[in-house]
């Protein structure tokens, strides 16, 4: 050390140093920084301190979701036998015994018929015979149908029948298994769940799977949890369905004095403000100001003002993890998608940044002292 430099600049170096803490670097905000001004008239958001007795209020707020919230359709109708749709194609063999018969050769005691397309109408056309309506029976039941008929012109006539199923009785599988393609409905109310088994499974590489059922111009949105967590939940399937399984395309951005600093994925169909700090490493423990985790929010969708009485379509929700109540407010609040969730950096971080500098710097004055 040079002879020149006494202690006495040491304690002046400390002193700027201190006067210039503000510029010590650091990773996040800390809470009075965010919310400041929230009381002022023209705050361009609300600050609301989330309670027990408030936390109900908050799903009726601005209703972010109205626009693609679908209804469900029932389940736990039980599986029947399969009823013929137009589109569909049979395969008709009709038995006869006849020495004379009209139906069958000489060679062979039956005849068949193939590639009998059930009509729009819901009608079939068979050789001597007029036209047979077989949309809505059963097979068997329709077999019994044609076979009234053919007796008709051969008392012995005895008919098998076969189908091929057409679109209005088979549905597509479009992607998010592991064999996508159309499965024909060999059942009548053959539920979702079984479709998903048959096709092979869920791709086990989505995050919280998503269920999308289009039906005609009705398009259906449910996570594969909900499907599967009751019968009530598992609706049979119609001609014509389409079903994609799809990963949960919501997400929250992690911000401050965490872990992880990113847009994550939710991996349930809930994610509450406490498991969002967990899925992002949590807190960090020498940065972040457990009474000032922060959870911004915007209500796009909200109109002539918010369902709370406040002009204000932000709002910044603050919890304090410091008690239990807290924690289990945390729990129970409801992250929606696009949220922040922000650990505020504690105030003191950055004193005791620069008091340890500072005391670095005594201490090598006190070292230069006693040359």
């Amino acid at each position: 050390m040079q002879p020149g430099i006494s202690r006495r600049a040491f304690l002046a170096s400390g002193s700027a140093l201190a006067l210039s803490g503000c510029a010590v670097a650091r990773g996040a905000p800390t809470r009075s920084e965010v919310i400041k001004g929230a009381d002022d008239d023209d705050a361009g958001f609300m600050l609301e301190l989330v309670t027990r007795e408030r936390l109900a209020l908050y799903p009726q707020w601005g209703d972010r979701d109205a626009k693609s919230r679908t209804g469900w359709p029932n389940g736990g109708t039980t599986p029947t036998d399969q009823r013929l749709a137009p589109g569909d194609t049979l395969g008709v063999r009709v038995w006869d015994a006849e020495e004379t018969s009209l139906l069958s050769g000489t060679d062979t005691p039956f005849a068949d018929i193939a590639n009998v397309v059930v009509t729009s109408s819901g009608h079939i056309t068979l050789p001597y015979v007029s036209r047979v309506h077989v949309s809505g029976l059963t097979l068997d039941g329709a077999r019994e149908r044609i076979q009234e008929q053919m007796t008709t012109i051969s008392p012995s006539a005895q008919v098998q029948l076969e189908v091929r199923e057409g679109r209005r009785n088979s549905v597509e599988m479009v992607g998010g298994v592991k064999t996508p393609g159309t499965y024909p409905l060999t059942e009548r109310n053959l539920p979702l769940s079984s479709l998903i088994a048959a096709a092979g499974g869920v791709d086990g590489a989505l995050e919280n799977p998503q269920v999308q059922l289009t039906r005609g111009s009705n398009v259906y949105r449910r996570s594969l949890e909900h499907v599967l967590s009751r019968p009530a939940n598992d609706p049979p399937l119609q001609g014509g369905d389409r079903i994609v399984i799809s990963a949960d395309s919501r997400t929250f951005k992690a911000l401050g004095a965490a872990n992880r600093e990113e847009v994550i994925r939710f991996d349930a169909p809930k994610v509450s403000a406490l498991r969002a700090l967990s899925m992002m490493g949590g807190m960090s423990d020498t940065r972040a100001d457990p009474r000032g985790i922060l959870v911004l929010r915007s209500y796009p969708y909200a109109t002539g003002g918010q369902p709370y009485g406040s002009h204000h379509t932000r709002v910044v929700f603050s919890f304090d993890l410091t008690n239990a109540e807290g924690l289990f407010n945390a729990d129970e609040f409801a992250l929606q998608s696009d949220d922040i969730v922000m650990a505020t950096q504690a105030p003191a971080t950055t004193t005791t940044r620069v008091l340890a500098l500072m005391g670095g710097f005594f201490g090598l004055g006190r070292a230069a002292s006693s040359l």
